[in-house]
């Protein structure tokens, strides 16, 4: 009886327990970026008030980040109402977790290494996908694949088709997707070379065959493409169909009865519709489908040039080919359907040969290409699902249009136009997202994970062509919803990270019948419980151990019965190569920055590591100590970096000098127009001016410097008025191409302005040069941006200048080296 009366109390305990589990934090399971925005989002079950959290570090429990930067939302999804919390000001590298008032996050890392080596571990999905020989099993499957049909004479005759990849699950094999997969790897490459390593040969085995392995997968691909275009009208759409639906088994294994032995029936691409039972698709023409060869070949022909000329060449030709028969039969080509209405609805086309012809234009540099390219983006700006609540199974495909950002690497004159169009279609996404708090503005339909994969890739994209962020903190959250910031707290890539929480139980006969591990597919993704309550065939087998998270808005299930949200296609894995080898090339951007030391998004402190100072002046009324501190530099031989408003630029009495410091070799910047505060000095995040404000006072400032021969690119650093910024004016400057940078606190020199009648904030010369060399003795100056004034109110007659040449000389023997700031970041990239 005792240990009934136990064993209840235990149960009642857990039970409270459980039932007090009514909030919880979502995190990127992967981590962030040191100069990543960088959001969480609570999520609870309770009205709950939450007005600030913090960041602790894991490893020592210490406090790192109180913020109050909480955004809050009414009730989404299964939860009353969920927070958004902004802990974008930490960039130091740890480990790291969240709490707010009673609930916690999980850990995460913050470092610039976080996505290394993430694409490359997509390609092991890939390799576990391919069809012919299967490295993943070490065996072969489909050797005997196929016979024609759809072909009038030809039907039956055998075609040899053997190669590529398995669609998903099942063992179909499309063009539309297996096309896309090569191109997007081709593209990842072609973005982030350094991103892809050799480990693996042409098989898909162990070995190094000098060729990236994303290459490799990418021409496992080409050659089946090459066997589904034997001559130039002749290309095929689609190997097998839900006929194929015969049940769980390993493709080595595979005996699905199309009545020819184990052939599988190869549709030819006749620009009419077909379907061989009562479901039938509903294709126009054939571009979609033969366009998806031209592009893919022809960039092909540019990436393996190098690694083997005859295949390149040989890919030129089918590119050519291929575009001139996709333009002779305009139209999109399905996919077939057999006994079930499933199939790939794709209704657009002219995206695919705007993307041929820009790839043509990029191999050929013939016009006519470009030309075709243009018209195409002004009949359709951007993929039409975006900004839709919900579209047919891949009515619009593929999910992004990657030409119009190529169009406008290729050709500036019409890079406004291609902007535009990319702009215009992640506005629609951003418009349906902003308002919920996982900023998710795509459509929860089937593959909706692969929606999310096309609105980061093209708002990273746009973001390089444009250098305009608007779309970054979408972007970002997009992401992070693929990594586990999302309602369920699941990463949505087998395995990815290791250490995560991912799916264990995906729709795959590997992983369900075998036990074999897989790695390194993106499953499909949630869909509205609406699709998931209709679906034919689909089954909970597990249990739902989500199903609080579950709502009639969206659901995800990891579970091998719900082919709906949780099986891994290869497309979908292949669209994330290129945004994840794009991370890992940022963060690497990063790391070999981390010389420097940013605050607030600025830099104020080059690199340590070397006995460099740059000095710096600053100039809005006076410019009384000219002539002393130009005399002190020429002494020296030493060049320093002036910063001025648009005032003193325009001052006729200081243009002479302002010649003078420039011929000889000085840096001339900016210090804004009016020498306005842009930030409150008791509340540093209070911005004073709008981003209009901000923009149109140092566009002036640069107005004035034109005058003097010196335009924004020479000139991309820029010290704010008062040395005083924050993150928003450092973000909003980067927008317009150029970089903040401030003092580097400590020394305290930068107080040479002030005046006897402050009384105590009064610093005299000589209590100025005492703190400074005292801290150069306790703490040395590497790296340095010391800064004074050019002049000052003649009010202190106690002017810092004068002793200019002491300092330089005192620090010359010290060994340090004096540099321009552009000198001393030279290793920063500006954006």
């Amino acid at each position: 009886m005792k240990k009934c009366l136990v064993l209840i109390l235990v149960f009642m305990f857990n039970l409270q327990i459980f039932s007090e589990e009514n909030g919880w934090i979502r995190i990127n399971q992967i981590g962030y970026l040191t100069n990543d925005i960088k959001n969480a989002v609570l999520l609870l079950k309770v009205e709950t008030d939450v007005n600030e959290f913090e960041v602790i570090n894991s490893f020592n429990d210490k406090v790192v980040l109180t913020s109050s930067k909480v955004k809050k939302y009414g009730k989404y999804a299964a939860f009353t109402q969920a927070y958004r919390l902004d802990f974008s000001t930490l960039t130091k590298i740890g480990t790291y977790y969240i709490k707010a008032g009673k609930y916690k996050s999980p850990d995460f890392k913050i470092g610039n290494d976080v996505y290394n080596g993430s694409s490359d571990y997509l390609l092991n999905y890939l390799r576990q996908q391919r069809c012919g020989f299967n490295p993943f099993l070490n065996d072969s499957c489909h050797t005997h694949d196929g016979f024609i049909i759809y072909k009038g004479e030809q039907d039956s005759l055998h075609i040899d088709v053997t190669g590529g990849w398995h669609d998903a699950s099942d063992y179909l094999q499309y063009l539309t997707t297996s096309a896309t997969t090569a191109y997007q790897m081709m593209f990842a490459y072609q973005e982030n070379p350094a991103a892809f390593n050799d480990e693996y040969n042409k098989n898909g085995q162990l070995g190094k065959n000098k060729i990236p392995d994303i290459l490799d997968e990418a021409k496992w691909g080409l050659d089946w493409l090459l066997k589904m275009n034997p001559n130039d009208e002749e290309y095929y759409n689609q190997i097998a169909d839900d006929r194929d639906h015969a049940g769980f088994r390993l493709p080595t294994k595979d005996s699905a009865n199309y009545g020819k032995g184990l052939e599988r029936p190869v549709y030819f691409i006749n620009g009419k519709i077909q379907g061989v039972y009562n479901y039938k698709n509903r294709t126009t023409g054939v571009s979609s489908s033969v366009a998806k060869y031209a592009s893919t070949f022809a960039l092909g022909a540019v990436l393996f040039k190098e690694f083997d000329s005859e295949f390149s060449e040989k890919l030129f030709n089918k590119a050519v080919s291929a575009y001139e028969f996709a333009k002779k039969y305009p139209g999109y080509c399905q996919t077939a359907p057999g006994k079930a209405p499933y199939f790939y609805e794709e209704e657009n086309w002219v995206d695919d040969m705007q993307l041929a012809a820009i790839q043509l234009y990029k191999l050929t540099n013939n016009s006519e290409y470009l030309a075709d390219a243009v018209n195409y983006s002004k009949e359709e700006h951007f993929t039409p699902w975006m900004g839709k609540d919900t579209v047919k199974h891949y009515q619009y495909y593929p999910f992004v249009n990657l030409s119009n950002y190529l169009g406008a690497q290729l050709s500036k004159e019409n890079a406004l136009l291609f902007n535009s169009n990319m702009e215009e279609g992640l506005t629609k996404i951003y418009e349906r997202g902003i308002n919920n708090p996982f900023f998710i503005g795509i459509p929860f339909v089937w593959c909706s994970n692969n929606f999310v994969s096309a609105a980061i890739t093209l708002s990273r994209l746009y973001f390089k062509s444009s250098n305009n962020s608007k779309f970054l903190e979408m972007e970002t959250s997009l992401r992070d919803w693929l990594f586990g910031c999302n309602p369920w707290g699941v990463s949505m890539v087998i395995g990815l990270p290791d250490d995560g929480k991912y799916p264990l139980d995906p729709h795959s006969s590997l992983a369900h019948l075998y036990n074999y591990k897989l790695s390194g597919g993106l499953v499909d993704g949630p869909v509205y419980g609406a699709i998931f309550n209709n679906l034919k065939w689909l089954q909970i087998v597990n249990g739902d151990e989500y199903k609080d998270f579950q709502s009639d808005l969206v659901v995800y299930h990891d579970d091998f019965g719900d082919y709906s949200t949780n099986e891994p296609t290869m497309d979908g894995t292949a669209s994330l190569t290129y945004y994840l080898g794009e991370m890992q090339n940022l963060g690497n951007q990063y790391k070999s920055e981390e010389k420097y030391t940013v605050n607030n998004g600025a830099i104020i402190r080059g690199d340590k590591a070397k006995k460099e100072i740059s000095l710096v002046f600053t100039a809005h009324e006076f410019a009384d100590g000219a002539d002393v501190i130009i005399n002190a530099l020429n002494k020296h031989n030493i060049k320093a970096s002036f910063f001025f408003t648009g005032d003193f630029y325009r001052n006729e009495e200081y243009k002479p000098l302002i010649e003078k410091l420039i011929d000889n070799g000085n840096y001339v910047g900016a210090h804004s127009n009016k020498h306005i505060l842009y930030n409150d000095w008791g509340n540093r995040d209070s911005t004073l001016v709008s981003k209009e404000e901000l923009f149109a006072d140092i566009d002036d400032n640069y107005k004035e410097m034109a005058k003097f021969g010196i335009n924004k690119e020479d000139a991309k650093y820029y010290l704010p008025p008062y040395e005083w910024h924050n993150g928003q004016i450092c973000k909003w400057s980067e927008e317009i191409g150029i970089q903040v940078v401030n003092i580097t606190p400590g020394t305290g020199i930068n107080q040479d302005w002030t005046i006897p009648v402050e009384g105590s904030k009064y610093y005299s010369s000589e209590e100025l040069l005492k703190k400074l060399y005292k801290y150069e003795n306790d703490n040395g100056l590497n790296g340095f941006i010391l800064l004074m004034h050019f002049g000052t109110d003649p009010r202190r007659t106690d002017k810092l200048y004068n002793h200019l040449d002491e300092i330089l000389t005192n620090f010359i023997n010290k060994g340090y080296k004096f540099n321009k700031i552009d000198e001393l970041l030279s290793n920063k990239k500006t954006k």
